[in-house]
């Protein structure tokens, strides 16, 4: 009885305050780190309304007018969604680099199936989206169940897929003309309209309106939190109850299927079908530059779909920017190379002060 009567007494004189951690109040530094940290959309929206202001005191009214404005949306059009593709595989801490292979080999299949087969042209957009989903889920079952590197497994992809693609056309070009007058559906996107003086391609409205569906996927499906949890920490995500590898299958057959409206976004662009498009080569770097540039981790796990389309901008607005200026074309490469250095030590810093 006397020791109930003691416990009842010290329990009586202990505190009754609740456990808490001392706050500390953040200064700007912490702040514009937490603002950073929170929105990383920021950084290249800050920088691509900064070259758009010095490029448009530099050059005046002709870089705001409404027609070289929307110039750089159609030039940035088929970056812009090959962009979007490789900013999920990089979220998963991935990296692909056959997106734009994927992007060449769907657009000639596409002509192909049109005027080697006979195929509605319609049906022949559905088989190219179908082919380039399908190489992505490729892609997707060897990073997720062989177990092999993203790097490794598209290096190696993208050499097939070109190989392939010149080997399959025979290296010929479908013009422009023959296209026009036979099968125009395969240059759909390709198609223009004005709005206030501003000239916009249905290819433009595809990659804004992909960008928007993808930010909204990513930011309020648990889909979306899915992929961001595999990219940060696959073996937690796989412990909280995440599909890992369904996930990644998604995210890679998804890129894939992007890829190859990419390639009908460059049928429209372009006009003709041409299995040596430098975006085959090229398309890779540009749309890692993209996404590095618009603030996606490499390290997978923390971006914004917003920021790689910022970042395709951004390249966008340089490239005519520099070029109206008569200045020598390799200051873009210059300048971006800078951005790119720039964009990954700021996400460097981020990481450390976040730790």
């Amino acid at each position: 009885m006397a020791e109930t009567e003691n416990y009842e007494a010290a329990v009586s004189r202990a505190s009754s305050e609740v456990a808490s951690f001392d706050e500390h109040e953040k200064g700007l530094f912490g702040r514009l780190h937490h603002l950073l940290h929170t929105t990383p959309a920021l950084v290249p929206m800050i920088v691509l309304i900064a070259a758009i202001v010095v490029f448009g005191l530099v050059l005046g009214s002709k870089f705001f007018s409404p027609f070289a404005l929307t110039l750089i949306l159609q030039q940035v059009q088929i970056v812009g969604v090959l962009a979007a593709a490789q900013s999920l595989i990089i979220l998963t801490a991935g990296i692909d680099l056959s997106v734009g292979a994927i992007a060449v080999l769907s657009s000639v299949i596409m002509g192909k199936f049109t005027f080697d087969y006979g195929l509605p042209p319609f049906v022949a957009v559905v088989l190219g989206l179908a082919c380039g989903t399908a190489i992505g889920g490729l892609n997707g079952w060897l990073v997720s169940r062989v177990k092999l590197p993203p790097f490794i497994v598209t290096l190696g992809m993208w050499q097939i897929v070109l190989a392939a693609n010149y080997l399959y056309s025979a290296n010929e070009t479908i013009r422009a003309q023959e296209i026009e007058e036979q099968a125009p559906f395969l240059q759909f996107l390709g198609t223009t309209f004005n709005i206030g003086g501003a000239r916009l391609t249905l290819g433009v409205i595809a990659m804004v309106l992909l960008v928007a569906v993808l930010a909204y996927a990513l930011r309020a499906t648990a889909w979306g939190r899915h992929v961001y949890a595999v990219g940060d920490d696959p073996d937690a995500a796989e412990l909280a109850g995440v599909s890992v590898h369904r996930t990644l299958m998604s995210v890679y057959m998804l890129v894939g299927f992007i890829c190859a409206l990419a390639g009908w976004v460059m049928i429209g662009r372009f006009g003709s079908v041409s299995p040596s498009a430098t975006t085959g080569v090229i398309g890779n770097i540009q749309a890692i530059t993209a996404v590095v540039i618009g603030g996606i981790s490499l390290f997978g796990g923390r971006g914004s779909i917003l920021g790689a389309f910022f970042g395709a901008l951004i390249v966008g607005v340089f490239e005519l920017g520099l070029r109206m200026a008569g200045a020598n074309p390799q200051w873009t490469f210059l300048l971006i190379g800078v951005l790119i250095i720039g964009a990954v030590a700021v996400d460097q810093w981020i990481r450390k002060v976040s730790a």
